[in-house]
């Protein structure tokens, strides 16, 4: 059950960097107010999460899915550059963050 908060929590995170950039330097109103409900959402489930799992590997998994949802959301929606060297960067986080998964954890 952590893991799927971890899972949700990295998830909300690529939605409050995406509003983030939507808001404008908080100069529009509602991707202001779904900024904050994603980063409240994404930062109080993670905190629930840290109850069970050690803070590497959790942390590494939230931050992993927070930066590879933004970046793809940003090249499919946003009009990001796609490069090669951007898709292989994105692949070498989520291996990162399986191999420090799999490097074990006492829970």
């Amino acid at each position: 059950m952590a893991w799927l908060l971890v899972v949700v929590a990295g998830l909300l995170e690529t939605g409050f960097a995406v509003c983030l950039k939507l808001s404008h330097g908080f100069t529009r109103l509602w991707p202001t107010v779904a900024f904050a409900a994603f980063a409240l959402g994404s930062f109080g489930l993670l905190t629930l999460s840290l109850r069970k799992l050690d803070i590497g590997p959790a942390y590494a998994v939230w931050t992993g899915i927070g930066a590879t949802g933004t970046a793809i959301y940003g090249m499919v929606f946003l009009g990001d550059l796609v490069s090669a060297l951007k898709i292989v960067s994105i692949t070498l986080v989520i291996v990162g963050v399986i191999g420090l998964q799999l490097s074990g954890s006492s829970h």
